[in-house]
């Protein structure tokens, strides 16, 4: 078999076209491949009449949100990349982050998302995200950068000039109204769902501001049917005087697929539950007599109670398993029952709760028969209820308890230095509670507004209290701290970390640091405590082409101003849209002098000065090195001339290779 599908080398303008995929259209091609005409054009009338004779209905009315930037939020949402990646290779090739697969991207969280949408396509088990409350206090605007014509937009957007012209004065108007926090949250979150796995899960910190609006953009991106729930929790008190005084925000939850998330939805308590169980069963097999059966379990609870840290309260054990006596039998209403139950010992009758008991008498006189209750010493405590560990069951609650404050505690206890480094960071303890109740320990987690870097260390701690392995990835914008507002955060960045102009990035990529490092004194080994660090950087300047213009010696790109460090980024950027992972490590392999980068089955030529001596020893290569399987090899067209281009693509194209492959030659800008 000859090495290539096709006798024509493919040519990719790649570099200005990287975006969001959308799987959509490949959904619909697959299933309804007859509605598209042989130019690719979707027959809408066609497909309607599809569902029409499959008894589906169409209805013109529909609920639903508008606004004025919400085509446009849709065309930034489908719209290229303006930047490429680049690495900090003396940062990443430490000791301590060279082998980690935790990611740290300093950028535009939009182009950020672009960037990990083709190689963390549906890999992301939980995104956790504090955006912009746009609270007035907060410096929220809205003014995009992107320099789109009236008759670009009207084109993209299908909307009418008027309305093209009214959405641009918008767009760079630095607004801060609900329409403009609308348009800038639409295509993060619309990207952000495309990350997610089908049993992934998304929290939204947020506040009376913009919770309206933020569920109804999310139920239009993610479905109304896979909003999970909202959770409450204590923050710090608002004493604004002219108001309630609020102390509370909002996390809002949602799913890909609600039906998916129920095996994963569970306490950070079930595994021990189920050592429980497992230990209850064991125990009532092997001693019929209740107190030697009490006397073994409280031998063992005692000496494995550091594992089971939380459950401390089942410390009783009979022939139905382990049980806890917390949980009364009063009714928690106005209207209970009214009854009494005779104590087996004093034969007096009970103390009845306040409100009566939740039971009626039967169902009492029968737990009482089969064992299920506890009686005190006498009868003036209240009776109980056994509550077994097969039967413990823990939701996650609508009502968090934890003050806004201990987020600032944390901060300060890392950074004891600093009067106050950040303003209202989240709790390592919310984040903690919520990934353990949305994955499992081995789970990637995305924070987009990384802030602080609370996600990270969060993920790091919850690893350290229960082995876990999980990963985050965390992005921030390089915006600069003001040296008015935050005067401690800006002399700390400038003095202690030698940054001459500071930004949230630096407060972000410390704490992390100091976090790990606190970490790894009381636990050194097994855990991932490094991160890597990449970050966006604009696209050269005369890049923006169409590779089909190229002709001859036609030059509109001047490729000798490129140094070492862009073709590094260049490279960093088109194995991340082949989807090779940012933590890919990439093998350089030697073809006589010419160095070629191999990830996943692609090669990649970089480099000016690729000989047939060259194409040669890679040819040889393939046959030869088990571990060389390259099914595409791209070359970068600037540093090959139209002939080199040429001799390649009939090479690989008529070499049998022994291995049998396929190898498409890619020539990419």
């Amino acid at each position: 078999m000859s090495g290539k599908k096709n006798e024509n080398n493919m040519e990719e303008n790649i570099t200005n076209n990287i975006k969001a995929q959308n799987q959509n259209i490949e959904v619909l091609k697959k299933h309804f491949g007859q509605c598209f005409d042989k130019s690719g054009n979707f027959d809408f009338d066609k497909f309607k009449q599809e569902l029409s004779e499959n008894e589906i209905d169409f209805y013109k009315e529909s609920y639903g949100m508008d606004w004025l930037g919400k085509s446009y939020a849709r065309v930034i949402a489908s719209d290229s990349a303006t930047t490429l990646l680049k690495e900090d290779e003396e940062f990443n090739l430490r000791e301590e982050n060279k082998d980690s697969k935790n990611l740290l991207i300093k950028g535009d969280n939009l182009e950020v998302l672009k960037h990990l949408s083709n190689c963390y396509y549906e890999q992301i088990n939980m995104i956790y995200v504090d955006p912009p409350y746009n609270t007035g206090k907060d410096d929220f605007f809205y003014q995009d950068d992107r320099k789109f014509t009236i008759e670009d937009l009207k084109k993209l957007a299908g909307v009418n000039e008027e309305k093209a012209s009214r959405i641009l004065e918008f767009t760079q108007s630095k607004s801060n109204s609900h329409s403009a926090w609308l348009t800038f949250m639409y295509p993060r979150l619309y990207i952000a769902k495309q990350l997610l796995k089908e049993d992934g899960i998304i929290f939204i910190s947020i506040d009376d501001n913009e919770v309206s609006q933020l569920r109804l953009i999310m139920d239009e991106i993610f479905g109304e049917e896979n909003f999970v729930g909202k959770i409450i929790w204590k923050n710090v008190t608002d004493n604004n005087p002219s108001n309630i005084a609020t102390e509370h925000e909002y996390v809002i939850c949602y799913s890909v697929n609600k039906a998916k998330i129920a095996p994963f939805w569970k306490s950070s308590l079930s595994d021990i539950k189920e050592l429980l169980v497992e230990k209850g069963n064991e125990l009532v097999s092997n001693y019929p007599d209740q107190e030697e059966l009490q006397s073994q379990y409280t031998k063992w609870f005692r000496e494995n109670k550091n594992q089971l840290g939380e459950l401390d309260r089942y410390k009783y054990i009979d022939k139905g398993g382990i049980f806890t006596g917390s949980q009364s039998v009063h009714n928690p209403g106005k209207d209970g029952y009214r009854y009494d139950i005779i104590h087996p010992k004093t034969k007096k009758p009970c103390k009845q709760p306040l409100m009566g008991y939740r039971f009626p008498q039967e169902t009492m006189d029968k737990m009482i028969e089969d064992g299920i209750i506890i009686f005190g010493e006498d009868e003036n405590k209240l009776v109980e209820i056994k509550v077994y560990a097969k039967d413990y069951t823990q939701k996650l609650s609508s009502v968090f308890q934890l003050d806004g404050r201990i987020g600032a505690n944390e901060l300060k206890e890392l950074f004891p230095s600093v009067k106050k480094i950040f303003t209202n960071p989240k709790t390592v303890k919310l984040l903690q509670e919520l990934m353990a109740f949305a994955g499992q320990n081995n789970d990637l987690t995305l924070d987009f507004f990384s802030g602080s870097g609370t996600t990270g260390d969060a993920v790091m701690r919850l690893n350290k209290e229960d082995g876990g392995n999980r990963k985050f990835i965390l992005a921030q914008l390089p915006e600069p701290i003001d040296k008015s507002k935050s005067k401690p955060a800006y002399e700390f960045v400038k003095k202690e970390l030698g940054i001459e102009e500071p930004t949230i990035f630096d407060i972000t990529k410390e704490r992390l640091i100091r976090s790990a490092k606190r970490i790894k004194e009381t636990n050194p080994d097994g855990l991932d405590l490094g991160f890597k660090i990449f970050e966006t950087i604009p696209v050269w300047e005369d890049y923006g082409f169409d590779s089909t213009e190229l002709s001859g010696q036609t030059k509109l790109f001047d490729e000798t101003k490129l140094n070492e460090e862009d073709l590094k980024a260049l490279l960093i950027t088109w194995k991340t849209f082949d989807g090779s992972p940012l933590t890919e490590q990439t093998t350089t392999y030697d073809f006589e002098g010419y160095t070629g980068h191999y990830v996943n089955s692609k090669l990649y030529l970089m480099d000016k000065g690729f000989s047939t001596t060259n194409l040669t020893k890679l040819l040889e290569k393939i046959d030869s090195d088990k571990n060389f399987n390259p099914t595409s090899i791209i070359a970068f067209g600037y540093h090959f001339d139209s002939k080199n281009l040429r001799e390649i693509s009939e090479n690989i194209n008529s070499y049998a290779n022994k291995k049998n492959i396929d190898i498409d030659f890619i020539t990419r800008y």
